[in-house]
């Protein structure tokens, strides 16, 4: 019989993640524009954005199973030309849902600009974060009180008041 060998913890969560998407992203700050329907005023996405988001939909990977917990995200955007600007918020949102759940799970966030205009394209590497527990401070006593058991503690006396 063959002894059990590995003894390491057993990961059940995807701890990391990376995928390249092919295409130039949209700034969100820049892709929304307002249209009027039915006498309303209604703000929409772009055509890029709206085109991007198909792109990224088409290429990204969905995970069976959502990262959980804080997550650190890493981005190299590389554009085809100088003229965009560095703006990942729409590829945050576009991987809710695909990745992880919300993208208020992103604490940690490394964004780079690059330009390859026979490539544009968004390398993503999600990262889950470790969870790191909290110490707890002791409570500690304020004022007279405290110098006096302080001083108890020692076996002295307290000194006259000032």
């Amino acid at each position: 019989m063959i002894g059990k060998t590995d003894d390491s913890a057993i990961q059940d969560e995807l701890q990391s993640i990376s995928q390249i998407i092919l295409g130039e992203p949209a700034s969100k700050a820049n892709s929304r524009k307002v249209v009027r329907i039915g006498g309303m005023s209604r703000l929409i996405k772009s055509k890029k954005a709206l085109n991007y988001s198909d792109m990224f939909k088409q290429q990204c990977r969905p995970l069976a199973t959502l990262m959980t917990g804080d997550l650190r995200v890493v981005m190299r955007i590389y554009y085809a030309t100088r003229k965009p600007d560095l703006d990942e918020s729409l590829i945050l949102d576009l991987m809710q849902g695909l990745i992880y759940q919300n993208d208020r799970q992103v604490k940690e966030k490394h964004i780079y600009w690059g330009l390859d205009a026979e490539n544009p394209r968004t390398e993503i590497i999600v990262d889950k974060i470790p969870t790191v527990a909290v110490k707890e401070k002791p409570r500690t006593r304020r004022g007279k009180k405290r110098e006096a058991t302080a001083i108890k503690q020692a076996g002295g006396e307290p000194a006259p008041p000032v």
